[in-house]
């Protein structure tokens, strides 16, 4: 008996090695894609900005980042004793202004050099509900719970979410034409905006985001979406909240992101990452014994013959 709706994939081309240089921007689902790839070493640069939800967040951060248009006071304001700006997540608020602006235009010099480097980028789309506002007329990364009467809730047609994902690739592809755009739909369900608002806020992302799908011009759909939608179609794959994966749920859509983008040729070395990520966490009963001071010892060669194969790789 059957009791899963498999969804069939296979290997890219393309495919991510430990050559290769990853950027991952989008809803926190990219940042739990991230947490693997900083588990296995690979190069990678997750939100710098911190988690941004809807396309037209992405497309401000990426086309700043390109045109290299820095956060002045203009562009941030003081709330709840802290130094905000309505693009980026409140987790990276400041008490001191210098600090802040200096901090933010840092962020955005290392996304300009990841935007011209990466050979992947994993764009992961989470809702098209927006907040706009009204003051600037401007669509917000984040409210910061400035009261709900500044802003207007909006939802983003097909059209409007096709049109920022096209100009965001554009962009991308003017200065890096060959880099390999995978487009994925975040599972995490957004249900404080309702269970009929959540699907129509899926639906136009779907509806939106195939209409820029071309694997000639190597901009590419996974179904992460859909592999928690109908593969994992229980509620013991969520967390308690029932609305975020859980890490089995998080493993099984890395294992098929794996069969589909990483490269078999790396299958040794991430059992040998694996291995040291397990012996590092290890606890011994005697740290003074030698059978400890032995087994540090071995750690430590193994981690040295990985860093000189690969220098990017620290533990």
């Amino acid at each position: 008996m059957n009791l899963q709706t498999k969804i069939t994939l296979h290997p890219e081309k393309h495919q991510i090695d430990y050559s290769s240089k990853v950027l991952l921007l989008g809803s926190c689902f990219a940042t739990n894609i991230g947490e693997k790839f900083e588990y296995y070493k690979f190069q990678h640069l997750v939100n710098p900005f911190g988690i941004v939800f809807h396309p037209i967040a992405i497309e401000k951060l990426v086309t700043r980042a390109i045109n290299e248009t820095y956060f002045t006071e203009d562009d941030i304001f003081y709330h709840n004793e802290q130094w905000c700006c309505y693009e980026v997540h409140s987790e990276l608020s400041e008490v001191e202004k210098d600090i802040y602006l200096e901090s933010l235009n840092k962020k955005l010099l290392l996304l300009n050099e990841y935007l011209k480097s990466a050979t992947h980028i994993i764009f992961t789309y989470g809702t098209s509900w927006v907040y706009r506002f009204i003051e600037s007329d401007s669509i917000v990364a984040n409210c910061y719970k400035v009261p709900q009467k500044k802003f207007l809730r909006e939802i983003l047609s097909e059209e409007e979410i096709s049109a920022s994902i096209d100009n965001t690739i554009t962009l991308i592809k003017s200065i890096n034409p060959e880099v390999n755009v995978i487009t994925t739909i975040s599972p995490v369900r957004h249900i404080k905006d309702g269970l009929v608002e959540n699907t129509r806020s899926k639906a136009h992302l779907i509806s939106g985001l195939h209409k820029e799908i071309s694997t000639k011009n190597r901009i590419h759909y996974f179904p992460s979406y859909e592999i928690m939608m109908d593969e994992l179609r229980d509620y013991r794959f969520y967390k308690e909240d029932l609305i975020h994966p859980n890490n089995t749920a998080i493993t099984i859509i890395w294992e098929a992101f794996k069969l589909a983008w990483i490269s078999t040729n790396t299958s040794d070395i991430q059992k040998e990452i694996a291995a040291i990520q397990t012996g590092i966490l290890h606890k011994p009963f005697n740290p003074q014994s030698e059978a400890y001071v032995l087994f540090l010892k071995g750690l430590k060669e193994r981690i040295d013959r990985l860093n000189n194969q690969f220098s990017h790789i620290k533990f």
